[in-house]
């Protein structure tokens, strides 16, 4: 434990950074779930699944919560699925996030 009036203010401000950073990650990775499950399943569901993932994605990255570039391949891979979804209308396997 700091002995520094500061120190202990930087750890308390750690802590709550860090468990919002945990909560928005995991959030992330919950939103590109919902979007695999609904390409997956199929239906009008994987536009808007797709849609709130990038918002996601994009509001990820403004926090600096994950790179641009990062981001940036993300939402490309999650626009391939959804394009390779739609012009085929077929199930299309799709690996689980990691």
């Amino acid at each position: 434990m700091p002995n520094i009036k500061s120190a202990k203010k930087r750890v308390l401000v750690s802590k709550i950074n860090n468990a919002s950073n945990r909560a928005a990650k995991t959030e992330l990775k919950t939103m590109v779930k919902k979007f695999d499950a609904a390409v997956v399943a199929g239906g009008d569901a994987a536009a808007a699944a797709y849609k709130n993932a990038v918002k996601t994605i994009d509001q990820a990255a403004a926090k600096g919560i994950i790179h641009k570039n990062t981001a940036a391949r993300k939402k490309s891979q999650l626009t391939r699925k959804l394009n390779v979804y739609m012009h085929t209308q077929v199930r299309v396997h799709v690996r689980p996030y990691r």
